[in-house]
């Protein structure tokens, strides 16, 4: 969905950009090839490995600038307290990071169990748990990965980790895979705990709520916000901040209207979702929403 996220920053070649989701900058080149000699656009990813190929492109570029932090920080870069015209964010975990064992991320290949975007910082999921009480975890799994039997699945890490330590995908696999059994068709029953354990440990849903507050202070007025997520949870909390702040409360009936409050957004369209050619070329994005805001004051 690169070509409609871009054309949903409504570029202007001499603007200030943020790309808070590096990856491997696909999106950040798109959009370098509409800004003119005087934009500049600011990069952030947690991943190191995301950063080096950044690293490679700003040698080459010198409109780009890097920040190896959180999306969640972008308030705090010096460079935009001019404002920015746009901020794009791509959520959730990347092709690369699946698609290499040893990240930890993916249950089809064995590799350690870490699934950290920053390997350098942080509990990985194998440390994490070893130490979390089976209630807790029981709650990440329902509340990230609205597994329905997250209570089973966590009394049965509780058990094995008073054994052995699980420190490998296919060992958390396997042990969800008993649990759960065949689970849905044409779905990985651990698909629902993977993606659970992986948003715990990097605090996704947290920072994108205060990754979306950051861009509503960060913005210019007329500045754009761009956001792709690849599940519920997180289209769920794009759409009510961007909606929350485009819309106002219903009037209901026998009772006074409400206070008209000043909106810092207006919605620009509504939800767009992958055509069949990106489908084509990237099952992934099947679960793909865009969606798009434009700040107002």
């Amino acid at each position: 969905m690169c070509d409609a996220a871009i054309a949903g920053l409504a570029i202007k070649p001499a603007g200030i950009y943020l790309d808070g989701t590096f990856g491997r900058g696909g999106h950040a080149r798109a959009l370098l090839n509409q800004l003119g000699p005087d934009g500049r656009l600011l990069v952030m990813d947690k991943d190191p490995e995301a950063i080096a190929v950044a690293e490679a492109l700003a040698a080459l570029d010198p409109r780009v600038e890097i920040h190896h932090r959180s999306f969640a920080d972008m308030a705090l870069l010096p460079t935009v307290a001019a404002g920015l015209d746009g901020v794009l964010l791509d959520l959730g975990v990347s092709s690369p990071q699946l698609d290499q064992p040893i990240r930890g991320f993916s249950f089809m290949a064995d590799g350690p169990l870490d699934m950290r975007m920053d390997p350098s910082r942080g509990q990985s999921v194998a440390d994490w748990l070893a130490v979390i009480g089976e209630a807790e975890l029981a709650d990440v799994l329902w509340r990230y990965g609205e597994e329905r039997m997250s209570r089973r699945i966590a009394k049965a890490v509780v058990t094995t980790r008073s054994e052995h330590p699980i420190t490998t995908t296919l060992a958390l696999a396997d042990l969800v895979k008993r649990v759960v059994g065949r689970g849905e068709p044409g779905k990985h029953p651990a698909t629902r705990t993977f993606q659970a354990l992986r948003m715990a440990v990097n605090r996704e849903l947290p920072d994108l709520e205060a990754g979306l507050e950051a861009a509503a202070t960060v913005l210019k007025a007329g500045g754009r916000l761009s956001v792709i997520s690849f599940h519920s949870l997180e289209d769920r909390i794009v759409k009510r901040f961007m909606r929350g702040d485009a819309e106002s409360p219903p009037v209901r009936r026998n009772l006074p209207p409400p206070v008209a409050v000043a909106k810092r957004f207006r919605l620009i369209g509504g939800a767009e979702t992958a055509t069949a050619a990106e489908l084509a070329d990237n099952p992934r994005a099947r679960s793909a929403v865009l969606r798009v805001a434009e700040r107002v004051r």
